[in-house]
């Protein structure tokens, strides 16, 4: 990537959440972006996810929270169900991008990534598939129009820029190029979902404490919803894509109430994906020199407070604006990350303790926690 005058060049690893969105605030602030992304074109991972408040807040800057309204389903009520199928609660969430606008809503991934994807691209960010960073060198000028970054791509090209973005996700490569070290926490407990129609009633996200496993449902459209479930006390494995819907909805059979009626709709092993609980902090620095990681690569929480989207695409704007503040690449990492580390910390760290909440079915406790943590996390970025 060449440089030209007044426009400063970036690297960004990874084609995800935080990365387009990185990516195009980057270049709605003058920079020339390009991003490296490993997998094929447009490749996407998961069914569906929730956008909450802060998300909203920040796509809304952006320019995209409507084209996420229209193509997912606003809410913003979620319904706690306890073990017997009575209602333990209902919370509002805060509604910040305006008292007549949704708190959140619930999105199919593929979706949101085709309006990201677009909008890096329609700014002008170059999106290359097939390709990841293999080693980086830092040195050489270090001023506003330098490019200190050198960046080999696995097709053995090499780019000089100004800045190298992580957004790789939470087994980042780019994180361990640059020697910042994270552990990434297992903990014995898989989440499972689902792509279902969405029934009448689900107008908001409900979550149902079991007996031994949690489950909810998410709606992502007027037509479909996904459901999820969280099984305690299970190691990491794989279990053969035939065996997927039979075993969620095995797992979904002690639920009373509504999930009863949720249980059928999960179908074909297509519809269903299976992962493992992870998460991991970056403590301390997520920056050397002028590169720097975010995202999943930074902090990756627990499902459990529907908050990693929102922090990616904070992240994204944040770093643009940070950048933007500071003459120097190297001084504008050091404010994201001095403005960014103790909030995603928190989050990472409360989602964490609700793990345990579930563990040790003290799912009442776990409510008003998951509640304190979305009203602050709806505090400015």
């Amino acid at each position: 990537m060449d440089s030209s005058r007044g426009a400063r060049t970036a690297v960004v690893v990874g084609a995800g959440v935080a990365g387009l969105t990185a990516a195009t605030a980057l270049a709605r602030a003058g920079w020339q972006v390009e991003i490296a992304e490993v997998s094929p074109v447009r490749a996407t991972s998961g069914w569906g996810l929730c956008l909450t408040g802060p998300a909203l807040r920040a796509l809304d800057e952006l320019g995209l929270a409507d084209a996420c309204l229209a193509e997912g389903y606003g809410m913003t009520g979620i319904t706690h169900v306890d073990a017997r199928g009575e209602l333990a609660g209902e919370v509002q969430l805060p509604r910040l991008i305006g008292a007549g606008r949704p708190g959140m809503v619930g999105i199919a991934r593929p979706v949101l990534h085709r309006i990201l994807h677009a909008e890096a691209e329609r700014c002008g960010v170059v999106v290359r598939h097939g390709l990841t960073v293999v080693a980086v060198e830092q040195g050489g000028s270090t001023d506003q129009d330098g490019e200190p970054v050198r960046v080999r791509l696995s097709d053995g090209t090499v780019r000089q820029v100004a800045l190298l973005v992580g957004a790789d996700g939470i087994r980042s490569s780019t994180r361990d190029l640059l020697g910042l070290s994270a552990a990434l926490d297992h903990h014995d407990q898989m989440v499972w979902r689902a792509v279902v129609p969405r029934p009448p009633w689900a107008t908001g996200i409900h979550h149902f404490a079991g007996k031994a496993d949690t489950a909810g449902l998410v709606p992502i459209s007027d037509s479909q919803a996904y459901v999820f479930l969280t099984e305690n006390g299970v190691a990491r494995s794989v279990l053969p894509e035939a065996e997927l819907a039979p075993r969620l909805r095995q797992l979904l059979e002690p639920f009373p109430g509504r999930v009863a009626e949720i249980r059928p709709l999960v179908t074909g092993a297509e519809s269903v994906v299976r992962r493992p609980v992870r998460t991991t902090l970056l403590e301390g620095a997520w920056n050397r020199g002028n590169a720097v990681v975010i995202g999943d690569a930074a902090h990756a929480p627990a499902p459990q407070m529907a908050s990693g989207a929102a922090l990616a695409i904070e992240d994204g704007l944040v770093l643009a604006k940070e950048l933007g503040r500071h003459e120097s690449v190297g001084a504008g990492l050091d404010a994201f990350v001095a403005r960014r580390a103790q909030r995603c910390g928190t989050l990472v760290e409360t989602s964490v303790t609700i793990v345990g909440l579930e563990w040790e079915q003290r799912h009442h406790d776990a409510y008003p926690l998951t509640e304190a943590c979305h009203r602050l996390m709806a505090e400015p970025a």
